[in-house]
């Protein structure tokens, strides 16, 4: 066993510095109303940078509009660069670091945020957002290809230190690679390698303007969680195929947005809470009356998604990045030790924005997060924060 140092310790991604192992995982924030960066977002990262993160990551930008599921969801244009500077130089200012997660939603699209029929694979109807999308066309692959591209450029030209590729929890590259919404005839669909077609052309395209020194990180699923969705087998072979498309790191987490949604998180469902806090009648009514039927729970335990992820770091020779449970000074030393370079914590910052500073000076060993998922429910509520612990992030709402 390590040290506690070791995980305080710097370590080089790509070429770039960070000042210790542990990174703030991409935790929806729900405080872009408008699709803009607001002062609460960036007072949020700034206090995750305070708090000792080497890294903090912004979660969720769509890389176009019309890859919003919700209205308080970022995307990335020109027009929202200086307030995204600010937010950059607002974590530097603190000694860390920024990365933001790039993504689109596909077929769970909103259609009443984004004014017309959502885009996937293969048509499918999404009981998450009641709506059913249409097939992507090559042209509307080659497009999204290009604002992942696009999008990319534009966070480097903000500040951003890296940036993450949503390719998990049931996004839509995510959408591509699981069999279970992508029926498709073509090279798109089919054989595994056919699935990966449109993720990795998104990395090689988007690691050819890059270049090899940015860090390009991926998340993606070790398993879909369900009938019919990506396998642990599968996942190894996609992991290395990201390798080869040029990912610097890799973040394998599980899960489907809209299917098996606390599979990447474990722990409570805050059904009642999330209920109360829709804007919809419809969608209060109906998380009311079927949420425990239609949103599976899962059990938290410590290091919940270790398993998987050694299959995968035995898989490449990229830094693989560790998410899921690891809300511990002893977990995060035997991570290390294992040889996982960096470990993203979630909600044991959002409990304690200085969970981080209080491990290194000895001050907690163990965060104080009950898994009870509040700050889930409080997403679309006015923005993430622990509902439980008033050190925890406070919001106006």
């Amino acid at each position: 066993m390590t040290d506690k140092g070791q995980v305080f310790t710097p370590a080089k991604l790509a070429g770039l510095e960070l000042k210790n192992r542990v990174i703030r995982a991409g935790c929806f924030e729900g405080m872009c109303q408008g699709g803009q960066v607001t002062p609460q977002l960036i007072e949020h990262h700034r206090r995750v940078a305070a708090g000792g993160a080497a890294m903090t990551t912004v979660a969720y930008c769509s890389v176009s509009n019309d890859g919003r599921a919700f209205e308080h969801e970022l995307w990335m244009r020109e027009e929202i660069l200086p307030d995204l500077r600010k937010l950059t130089d607002a974590v530097h200012r603190e000694g860390a670091l920024a990365s933001i997660q790039l993504g689109h939603s596909g077929f769970f699209t909103s259609r009443s945020v984004i004014g017309k029929r959502p885009l996937g694979a293969s048509p499918k109807w999404c009981l998450f957002m009641r709506s059913y999308c249409r097939e992507m066309t090559r042209g509307d692959i080659d497009d999204k290809v290009n604002d992942f591209v696009a999008a990319a450029v534009l966070a480097r030209e903000a500040g951003f230190d890296a940036i993450e590729i949503h390719a998990g929890h049931g996004y839509l590259l995510s959408q591509f690679l699981s069999p279970w919404t992508n029926r498709r005839k073509d090279e798109f669909g089919g054989s595994m390698r056919n699935r990966l077609t449109f993720p990795i052309q998104v990395v090689e395209k988007t690691h050819d303007i890059l270049g090899s020194g940015y860090p390009i990180l991926v998340k993606m699923n070790q398993i879909d969680g369900m009938e019919k969705g990506v396998s642990i087998h599968e996942s190894e072979f996609i992991a290395k195929a990201f390798e080869q498309a040029g990912a610097s790191a890799l973040i394998p987490s599980s899960g489907f947005t809209s299917k098996v949604p606390f599979l990447m998180l474990r722990g409570n469902l805050p059904i009642d809470e999330m209920s109360r806090n829709q804007s919809g009648m419809l969608d209060r009514l109906g998380l009311k009356l079927f949420g425990r039927l239609m949103v599976p729970k899962h059990e938290y335990r410590p290091l919940f998604q270790l398993e998987g992820a050694r299959r995968i770091r035995r898989a490449v020779g990229i830094p693989v990045i560790y998410i899921g449970g690891a809300d511990s000074l002893p977990a995060m030393e035997q991570l290390i030790d294992e040889g996982f370079e960096f470990v993203q914590v979630g909600r044991a910052s959002i409990q304690d924005p200085d969970f981080i500073n209080k491990m290194a000076s000895g001050q907690l060993v163990r965060s104080p997060c009950d898994h009870c998922n509040r700050c889930v429910a409080a997403m679309d509520a006015g923005g993430v924060y622990c509902v439980s612990n008033k050190l925890g992030f406070l919001t106006e709402a």
